[in-house]
């Protein structure tokens, strides 16, 4: 840990699963898809903050929950029990070795009180305090349990992205929930079966297909002291109302638009104003889920509960000027439409297809480099199905996190849904004259991410 790190690692585990007879047993080695080897090898979590329990349990009660229970929700991920291997041609975690190695349970203490934690800057706060605590490269899932001194904890489920998006995370979670408050997990059936995305015996894709992609090295990226002064960090939070008025105003003709789409949009026309007369043009891409977008009789029963990686980009580029004369209602229809037109069984056929012919090297979505025209990406959690009530209270805030953007220098925006509530969380690493756009726009759709409004009880900094 860095040395200003404030979590102290009070015990690290390992958590084997049951192994019931009522579970089929995983084979002992688990190839990842073509579609796992699109992502970084990066650490991801799901980061889960509690309130002080106001049934008077403590940590003691949950770290007692984890310790009896775990083992039984391991019986459906048992793939998260074995260890990544990296193929030592290509230097890429490429498979699991399953043979219930086990998944790690670290428990951990912090001086400080999770109320101090700068909301705003979330991401950097945590990584101050030192959560999610770090972890060995070669364990698929991390479950981290860190006591706070206000009496609050926290949940980080932690694994690498070649193994799960962030769907997969939210699965995990929602299984545990339902599995501690009723002793069952009947509400997700998790997949890990990969076979899905098989390459064609001819691998097929469009000439201009792998324009899509640039090989992740340093050739092709800008200089690390460029990325570094070039973005700020902010978390906000958008209200329900300021959503469904955004989403009335991006609505048309009996289209109605969904909440992503209509703040796409709004963010669209900012970004595009904060470009100005720098660029003649600015473009926009989504983080697209495929798994309700798959469509073939092949995918429909594999893609309920999959365990891997279902991700597209869909990107699109547009005139500056265009687009702050455009109205919402048309610039929502242009998002819907590059997310629909993108994210079909053809393409990700393609995509699994271009992969195998271009596995020996790391590539990175082109738009999200940094090269060209400025670039603005979205990724949204909000409609995933999330239960953070393991039986002490729902969570106050739910966060994924994952390491910085390294050299790529573009911005990047994560929604995800509060926690009971119907409005959103965002967390934004931009240009710092976008976020003072945001942060001066007289609507204030975007307001900074406070401990008073997710009704934390102590209030201090970092």
């Amino acid at each position: 840990m860095a040395s200003n790190s404030r979590v102290r690692v009070l015990s690290r585990s390992t958590v084997k699963a049951l192994g019931s007879s009522a579970t089929p047993a995983p084979p002992r080695v688990l190839a990842v898809s073509n579609l796992d080897l699109l992502p970084q090898n990066i650490p991801v979590s799901l980061f889960c903050a509690y309130r002080r329990p106001s049934s008077g349990a403590g940590f003691r009660d949950v770290v007692a929950a984890f310790e009896a229970k775990l083992p039984s929700l391991l019986d459906h991920f048992l793939p998260l029990t074995g260890r990544i291997v990296v193929d030592p041609r290509s230097g890429r975690p490429e498979m699991l070795h399953c043979d219930n190695q086990g998944a790690e349970l670290v428990l951990a203490e912090s001086g400080v009180a999770l109320a101090s934690l700068d909301y705003g800057h979330l991401g950097a706060s945590l990584a101050e305090v030192g959560v999610p605590v770090k972890y060995d490269a070669g364990v698929a899932l991390s479950v981290q349990l860190v006591s706070f001194a206000c009496g609050g904890f926290a949940i980080a489920w932690a694994s690498n992205h070649v193994l799960m998006d962030g769907y997969s995370l939210c699965i995990i979670a929602t299984a545990w929930s339902e599995l501690a408050r009723t002793g069952a997990v009947v509400s997700v059936a998790p997949n890990h079966d990969r076979s899905v995305f098989r390459p064609r015996a001819t691998p097929s894709y469009g000439p201009s297909f792998g324009e899509q992609f640039t090989p992740l090295d340093g050739a092709h990226l800008v200089n690390a002291l460029t990325t570094q002064c070039s973005f700020v960090e902010r978390t906000y939070y958008v209200e329900a109302r300021d959503l469904e008025t955004l989403r009335s105003q991006a609505s048309q003709d009996g289209v109605v638009a969904t909440r992503l789409e209509a703040l796409s949009a709004y963010l669209w026309k900012a970004f595009a104003a904060v470009v100005g007369a720098s660029d003649e043009s600015c473009r926009m891409g989504w983080w697209v889920n495929g798994r309700r977008r798959l469509s073939a009789p092949r995918y429909r029963a594999a893609m309920r509960d999959y365990v891997g990686n279902v991700t597209t980009f869909a990107v699109a580029e547009a005139g500056v000027e265009d687009t702050r004369r455009r109205s919402l209602q048309d610039i929502a229809s242009t998002v819907r439409e590059t997310i629909r037109s993108t994210a079909t069984d053809e393409h990700f056929q393609q995509l699994v297809d271009w992969v195998e012919e271009h596995r020996a090297t790391k590539y990175i979505e082109t738009a999200t480099v940094g090269l060209g025209s400025p670039a603005l990406s979205v990724t949204s959690f909000a409609t995933f199905s999330l239960d953070t009530d393991f039986g002490f209270g729902r969570a106050a805030l739910t966060m994924p996190t994952g390491e910085d953007c390294g050299r790529l220098c573009s911005g990047f925006v994560q929604i995800i849904a509060r926690p009971g509530d119907d409005g959103w969380l965002v967390a934004m690493y931009v240009w710092p004259r976008l976020a003072g756009a945001l942060d001066s726009d007289d609507r204030r759709i975007f307001k900074p991410l406070t401990a008073d409004y997710l009704g934390l009880c102590q209030y201090s900094r970092l």
